[in-house]
C-alpha cells in the first residue's frame, strides 16, 4: 500500500517542530511575545509550511491559558470553583505584544466550553483611545455562568465601549466570584497584573472576537 504523501508531510512537520522546539525555545524565551504566529516565524525555519506555524500558534495560545488559570487559583482560589462550575471561560493575553507592533494594542486568547470540550480560539485589540494595558503582563480571565452568554461570546465577539473602569467587586454567589467584575449577566471577569488581581478593570475599546488563522 502506497504512503498517502499528505500524511507523510504532517508526519514529517510534526517531527521537525518538536525537535526545534526543544532546542529554540529556551533560547529565544526572553524574546517570547504571546503572539503566535509571529513567535512560530521566529522559530520555524523559512519556508516551513503555514500549517505548521499554526500548530505552535495553538501550542502557545494553551500554555498561556494554563499559566493565566494557575495564577489565577494561586491569587483567588475561590476562582477554580467559579470555573469548575461555569459554563466556559476564557483567557486572555496582552503580554509584550507593543514590542512588535508599534503603537498598537492587541493580544490573542482562547474560549473553553466546558460541556462540550470545544476550544475557540480568539483575538483581541485596542479599537479606540484609552486601553490600558500598554506592555504590562496583563491577562484577563471571562467565566460565563450561562450558556447564553458564551455562545455569544464565541459567536457575535465582545466590545467594551467607554467604560473605562469597572469596580472588581463582585459580591453574592457565596464569594465564588470574589475578585471579579460583573461585565453582563452571566459573565464575570478577572484581570490579573503583574502585582496580582487588579481592583479595577480598564478595558475601554477592547474588542474580542474568532481568530480566523486559528480555528
Amino acid at each position: 500500500m502506497k504512503a498517502n504523501p499528505k500524511c507523510a508531510s504532517r508526519l514529517l512537520l510534526s517531527g521537525l517542530l518538536a525537535g526545534l522546539l526543544c532546542t529554540a525555545l529556551p533560547a529565544a524565551a526572553a524574546e517570547w511575545s504571546w503572539d503566535p504566529l509571529k513567535d512560530a516565524e521566529n522559530v520555524l525555519p523559512e519556508g516551513a509550511p503555514n500549517e505548521g506555524k499554526i500548530i505552535q500558534a495553538r501550542h502557545q495560545v494553551r500554555e498561556m491559558k494554563e499559566d493565566a488559570l494557575a495564577s489565577l487559583y494561586e491569587i483567588a482560589p475561590s476562582a477554580r470553583r467559579a470555573i469548575e462550575h461555569s459554563a466556559g471561560y476564557a483567557v486572555f493575553s496582552t503580554f509584550g505584544i507593543k514590542l512588535f507592533f508599534a503603537g498598537g494594542t492587541t493580544g490573542k486568547g482562547m474560549v473553553v466550553n466546558r460541556e462540550t470540550g470545544r476550544q475557540t480560539f480568539m483575538k483581541m485589540v485596542q479599537v479606540q483611545g484609552g486601553l490600558g494595558f500598554g506592555v504590562n503582563k496583563n491577562r484577563l480571565v471571562f467565566v460565563f455562568t450561562q450558556e447564553q452568554a458564551l455562545r455569544n461570546f464565541v459567536d457575535q465577539g465582545w466590545e467594551f465601549g467607554g467604560q473605562a473602569n469597572l469596580s472588581a467587586m463582585a459580591d453574592g454567589q457565596g464569594g465564588m466570584f470574589s475578585g471579579a467584575a460583573s461585565v453582563a449577566p452571566g459573565v464575570f471577569l478577572y484581570q490579573l497584573t503583574e502585582t496580582g488581581l487588579s481592583a479595577t478593570l480598564t478595558v475601554s475599546g477592547t474588542k474580542f472576537f474568532k481568530d480566523a488563522d486559528l480555528n
